[in-house]
């Protein structure tokens, strides 16, 4: 009898010992986003909605797509984000079909408003708005924030020490440049005689700068994000360069030279026009990289032979 009692309480301490040694409940995680607003996740998001373009790319860079069970309509990078659910364009979000996904994170970014943002909220969504970043090293920092609101720490750490070396060998072969190209970068041509191009504060004019270039319209004095200017502005500036974002749109390289004021352009003239992958350099997330490479080679391909 004494054995089956130290039997039994053999048995019982094994148990608890077990017990004793499961798997904690995980901490939470909070987080402050980009409108000062506390967000909470009982662990890394698993179910993830995304509604820009940029935010998508950033989830698919460091590992994080496999996570993902919708997307905004623009959402067309990588390939494998096409195969995502779409929910709808920027600010007209498909609200039901993003609620019936049940996700535990939906992330919003500075195309999409404040007042959408609230409004999913206020459905119980948990969302985190991710603010643009304002240089490259601020890109870093999103990827970053991503990495944590999805376990992917280690991967977005590789990935930014990719990027870095990339970002370092560009500024390593500039750094003995001389000359400073005048860009015109034009986003939209549908009147040539106003054309829509990029100011002051927006990604292109920040990549401009850091290839070794000057923007047109940031050179001119102009202070809006993305203004129309006229011919008589483009004339007088006369850009060494012309870089045609909006070349994805259709605007062929030969057209320009057709625009009336346009032909005796020094662009123009020294065959300097060129198509451009506008996504490249309009998406805040690790490929305004590959916009910077592209940028440097085109305004400076003397320092890239």
């Amino acid at each position: 009898m004494f054995r089956n009692l130290t039997f039994t309480l053999l048995i019982l301490a094994l148990l608890l010992a077990g017990c004793s040694s499961a798997a904690p409940t995980p901490a939470a995680l909070t987080f402050t986003d980009g409108l000062g607003r506390t967000i909470t996740l009982t662990g890394p998001a698993q179910k993830i909605v995304s509604l820009a373009p940029s935010n998508t790319e950033i989830l698919f860079a460091i590992g994080a797509g496999a996570q993902m069970v919708g997307r905004d309509d623009y959402s067309d990078y990588p390939e494998a984000a096409k195969a995502l659910p779409m929910l709808g364009s920027l600010n007209k979000a498909n609200v039901e079909q993003i609620v019936a996904l049940k996700p535990d994170l939906v992330l919003a970014a500075e195309i999409n408003t404040q007042e959408q943002v609230k409004a999913l909220a206020d459905l119980g969504l948990t969302v985190y708005y991710l603010s643009n970043p304002k240089t490259i090293e601020d890109m870093y920092s999103n990827l970053e924030t991503v990495a944590k609101l999805t376990g992917h720490a280690p991967d977005a750490a590789t990935l930014i020490a990719t990027l870095k070396v990339r970002v370092a060998a560009v500024d390593k072969k500039l750094k003995t440049t001389t000359s400073k190209p005048v860009v015109f970068y034009e986003l939209d041509a549908t009147d040539p005689a106003k054309p829509w191009t990029v100011g002051p504060g927006t990604f292109v004019d920040l990549l401009i700068n850091r290839a070794g270039g000057v923007n047109l319209a940031t050179a001119a004095g102009v202070k809006d994000a993305y203004p129309q200017v006229s011919v008589e502005q483009v004339v007088s500036s006369d850009p060494d360069m012309i870089i045609l974002g909006d070349s994805m749109w259709g605007v062929a390289v030969e057209s320009v030279g057709q625009r009336p004021g346009w032909e005796k352009l020094k662009a123009v003239t020294g065959k300097q026009v060129f198509p451009f992958d506008d996504n490249i350099v309009s998406r805040p997330g690790p490929r305004l990289v590959d916009g910077l490479e592209t940028l440097a080679k085109l305004l400076h391909p003397e320092s890239f032979k």
